[in-house]
């Protein structure tokens, strides 16, 4: 698949010129610096060496009073809590937190997710009832909630207080609940904004903590939740979130908890440096698993156990749920492809709308990403539960699917999410009128170019700028992820000194030994994944120019440069 390839804006001259004099570093490095807001010695500073000092007061957080003042009131009047949370990562993360803090303080303490099938994502009817069933009077919902005017209002009636810990952007309306802790709301003057529902849970217990006089550094434990939550859940990796992403992935590299450790093991990568990578592609997946095939709550019976033995078992059921999940999503966005192309009129649309009752409602995320990928245009995916169609949506770079969606609205029951990922529900016979709608709101608004995927370059780089002191920096740059991804360079005109070939069980991926023309006998390992069908044009010695990033590959405990070649250009 062809695609664009854009440079981003470089740096100013004196702003370069003077983080170089300060930091004794390369122009390359102060680019990258200036790229993601740094133009001084403290914030390069800070940047390299975050400080847990510099968390923001969670008291700033509209509500924060409030919720701290009833968790008091519970704790003195002896009341049973609940706490209620998401089935996805960021959901079970903030309850297994928020649980495992407040269990100390409550003899009568339970946690609850929703089940995804049968009560949907959010704050549920059931669930209400369950706690006033029970004699709870007191619910801590966490990453979810901020739009549930009508159940709130229902828990009112029942006597069920809530205090809401989301994330997400509010509705016109905020809930009537006891307190709503969420630093999207327009009258919240907390500074930081993207915080993930573990990270709003996380300044709860904060405040707790600092209400008695504890000491913060008795709950620096649970930040290892609190980067598996901002590493899955696609947050920035900026401002506040850097710093609990920078400590927490600390904690799990040097005393994870239990939990986590047995998540490791599982994913055989307990023996190494962990970072935001390992998590979104080996931790997070696992947690995810068991809401997707089964119930959230064995990943929260996982995450809170102290119990090395129970933790296995839990453990093992988790990875047996995610082995399941990776069969049964292969097996649909297979079929999913052998519907767009045994459909001429379905390959030549600019979006993708694909339904089948059949198909596993946990996974219709996973299959629409893979197809978004695939053909790159805007995708939902669509099964059938509870008689209606429901699905998942996903988008390209740049184009609001969120926005289109909404021009459905009127075939649609509910909707709700963001600019690149949404959710749907609708009537079944409603579906072929979404399907060309949608596609008629898609024709009209996307320009060609989104429909093209785009590899953002940092800056422009000489092989013989690599060595292990601009590696060595690069690497501080961590934790990658989103608003700080890692860097993307270019260098045109390498060539293979002729040790290249294919790699894989189907030749699918290229390993290349890379020289430039300016130094031609220092080679340089690159790896460029599903890429292997260029090895032709890339073979005889002629030219051709890279977009890549940098890896550390460790083979036999050597540690080596690794170029990671997202794309190439021949001519």
């Amino acid at each position: 698949m062809i695609k664009n390839w854009i440079i981003k804006q470089q740096g100013e001259e004196d702003v370069l010129q003077h983080l170089q004099d300060v930091l004794g570093v390369e122009r390359p490095i102060a680019n990258l610096l200036q790229q993601r807001g740094i133009r001084t010695f403290e914030e390069a500073r800070l940047f390299f060496r975050p400080e847990l000092s510099i968390l923001h007061d969670p008291f700033l957080m509209k509500d924060m009073d409030r919720a701290v003042d009833r968790i008091n009131r519970a704790i003195a009047s002896g009341e049973k809590v609940m706490v209620y949370g998401d089935y996805d990562v960021d959901g079970t993360t903030a309850v297994a937190l928020v649980y495992s803090y407040f269990k100390d303080f409550f003899p009568d303490i339970i946690y609850y997710i929703p089940d995804r099938y049968d009560e949907g994502y959010g704050i549920s009817i059931k669930g209400i009832d369950f706690a006033a069933a029970n004699s709870i009077r007191l619910v801590i919902a966490l990453d979810c909630g901020i739009k549930a005017n009508e159940k709130i209002g229902y828990s009112n009636s029942k006597g069920v207080d809530f205090i809401i810990c989301d994330h997400h952007t509010p509705g016109a309306e905020i809930p009537e609940a006891y307190a709503v802790l969420d630093p999207k709301r327009s009258d919240c003057n907390y500074p930081f904004k993207e915080l993930s529902g573990c990270g709003v849970g996380f300044k709860l217990i904060q405040a707790f903590q600092s209400n008695h006089n504890l000491p913060f550094e008795n709950i620096i434990k649970y930040l290892d939740l609190v980067v598996v939550s901002i590493a899955s859940d696609i947050v920035p990796i900026v401002g506040e979130n850097r710093v609990l992403a920078f400590f927490g992935l600390k904690q799990i590299n040097e005393k994870p908890s239990t939990g986590i450790l047995t998540l490791m093991k599982l994913s055989g990568i307990q023996n190494k440096n962990i970072t935001i990578e390992d998590i979104v592609f080996k931790i997070g997946p696992r947690i995810n698993a068991a809401g997707r095939m089964e119930s959230g709550s064995k990943s929260v019976e996982l995450l809170v156990s102290d119990d090395t033995g129970l933790a296995l078992l839990m453990g093992n059921k988790i990875n047996d749920f995610n082995s399941t999940r990776r069969n049964v999503d292969s097996s649909i966005t297979q079929e999913a492809l052998t519907m767009i192309q045994m459909d001429e009129s379905m390959k030549n649309r600019k979006s993708t709308v694909l339904f089948n009752p059949n198909w596993h409602k946990g996974v219709i995320g996973i299959v629409a990403s893979r197809l978004m990928d695939h053909y790159y245009r805007p995708t939902v995916i669509l099964t059938r539960s509870n008689g209606f169609a429901t699905g998942s949506a996903r988008s390209v770079n740049g184009f609001d699917l969120y926005q289109a969606i909404e021009e459905c609205s009127d075939l649609l029951e509910n909707f709700g999410g963001h600019k690149y990922a949404a959710g749907l529900t609708l009537k079944l016979n409603n579906v072929n009128s979404f399907q060309e709608r949608f596609e008629k709101v898609v024709q009209e608004k996307i320009h060609p170019d989104q429909l093209i995927p785009v590899v953002e370059i940092d800056t422009e780089l000489e092989l013989s700028d690599i060595n292990e002191k601009f590696f060595r920096i690069l690497k501080q740059f961590q934790p990658f992820g989103p608003e700080n991804m890692a860097p993307v360079f270019l260098t045109e005109n390498v060539s293979d000194n002729g040790a290249g070939k294919p790699v894989g069980m189907n030749a699918e991926h290229l390993k290349l030994s890379l020289v430039h023309e300016k130094d031609p006998y220092k080679v340089f390992p690159a790896i460029a994944f599903q890429q292997g069908k260029l090895f032709p044009k890339v073979s005889g010695g002629q030219g051709f120019d890279i977009c890549y990033s940098l890896d550390e590959n460790v083979f036999r405990g050597e540690s080596t440069i690794q170029i990671n070649i997202k794309d190439i250009k021949v001519d």
